[in-house]
């Protein structure tokens, strides 16, 4: 699949300090650091901040961040999964060979964001605002679209099976490369969408067609 929309990349320094979580958590605020090889456990802070911050095989257990504020960041070998980043504002991110099970953009604006080659099961991006997002070779079954707003967003060779896109308007957006075999859309919201030959005998169905 060809890109149809340039992504900004995270701008990372080259020179990084390594921190440890904890030695900055009371300012809710990071700045170009790198944590590593750690486990952030049972934090619920609302409003933290990462500026330029690289996450290298860090695990996140029963972590709340609600209205994070997540601004030129890598997640590289992490576990997110469960976290809540509900209402938060993620601009320029990637999430690289990633565990997202469960993890939840309710309500977040996300742009400029890369997701790839991550696991993201029952992920939820509810009412949530998507803008030059690409989801590349992602595990993303049972996840949840619902009544999102999709601007230039890419699916490509995702498994999206049972995800969930009801209210939201798939015009442009190509699922063609994706695999599923069952998805849950608003029918009056599918008009734009590419999808394959295979895919759109599947969709005719939800239109009441019978495909003899």
């Amino acid at each position: 699949m060809t890109n149809l929309f340039k992504i900004q990349q995270p701008k990372i320094p080259q020179n990084v300090t390594s921190v440890e979580f904890d030695d900055l958590k009371e300012d809710h605020y990071f700045k170009k650091c790198v944590i590593r090889d750690c486990s952030i456990s049972g934090e619920d802070i609302e409003r933290i901040q990462f500026d330029q911050v690289v996450f290298e095989n860090v695990s996140f257990v029963d972590v709340n961040f609600r209205f994070v504020e997540l601004v030129d960041v890598i997640f590289d070998k992490c576990d997110l999964s469960n976290t809540e980043f509900c209402n938060g504002s993620v601009h320029r991110v990637e999430f690289k060979n990633s565990k997202l099970l469960g993890l939840n953009f309710a309500d977040a604006v996300l742009r400029n964001v890369v997701f790839e080659e991550c696991q993201a099961r029952l992920a939820s991006f509810g009412y949530a605002k998507l803008k030059q997002v690409k989801f590349q070779q992602c595990a993303i079954q049972s996840g949840d679209f619902y009544e999102c707003q999709l601007d230039k967003v890419e699916f490509n060779q995702c498994n999206l099976d049972e995800a969930n896109f009801e209210g939201t308007s798939l015009n442009g957006i190509d699922l063609s490369s994706c695999e599923f075999h069952e998805l849950k859309v608003s029918t009056e919201k599918l008009a734009g969408c590419t999808v394959s030959e295979e895919q759109a005998i599947a969709f005719s169905r939800l239109l009441g067609l019978n495909i003899k």
